[in-house]
């Protein structure tokens, strides 16, 4: 059964970047703390990514994020999805307008101009084809930016959601939520490293 699971990192004060951040500073300033588990050695780290990764069917991001990691400082062979934990999946890019050009051509890009809804019923048929191909059950990861997964957990199209917290305080920058509907999540399981305490969730 293909899912729809929400990922993403987060400061202890709710930020999912730093301040200021743009096409060539995706994270803000200081924002690259959040990541530092997805670089760790530490074997739940490794584990936590790995695990998460490999059910990637296809993988949803808004027009901003695509962006930072298509811009001329974003995704390359070492920092592409997954840190190198993960083949290529589909990916699927909710935005007004599809862009003009693409630098990372080697991917699968799909450019959804109809809503965040359309963009993840589009990413399921994507993973459930995968699901197919590969002979077991494989999600739609939601990976940001962080008013892309607010707003799919808002409106009620996330099965699950995972919140890697690490231990900083940036002060500003963009928050994972705004507001929106109330929504009661079931805790699931917790994994804590030097690097980061992962959380996963079940909505209701």
């Amino acid at each position: 059964m293909t899912r729809i699971v929400a990922d993403i990192s987060v400061s202890l004060d709710g930020y999912v970047t730093g301040p200021d951040p743009g096409p060539d500073n995706g994270l803000g300033t200081g924002g690259e703390a959040l990541h530092t588990w997805a670089f760790s050695d530490d074997p739940d780290d490794r584990r936590v990514l790995r695990e998460a990764t490999a059910r990637s069917g296809a993988v949803v991001l808004g027009r901003r994020l695509f962006d930072v990691v298509d811009g001329p400082q974003g995704w390359d062979d070492t920092t592409g999805y997954g840190a190198s934990e993960v083949g290529r999946p589909a990916f699927v890019v909710v935005t007004r307008t599809p862009p003009a050009a693409v630098r990372l051509r080697d991917l699968d890009w799909t450019f959804v101009t109809t809503g965040l809804a359309d963009a993840v019923a589009a990413a399921r048929e994507r993973a459930e084809a995968a699901s197919e191909a590969a002979g077991r059950d494989l999600d739609v990861v939601v990976m940001g930016g962080g008013a892309t997964v607010g707003s799919a957990v808002d409106a009620g199209l996330v099965d699950e959601l995972t919140v890697h917290l690490a231990p900083v305080v940036l002060g500003a920058g963009t928050p994972l939520f705004t507001g929106g509907t109330r929504r009661l999540l079931t805790p699931r399981a917790v994994t804590a490293t030097p690097a980061s305490t992962h959380l996963t969730y079940d909505l209701v």
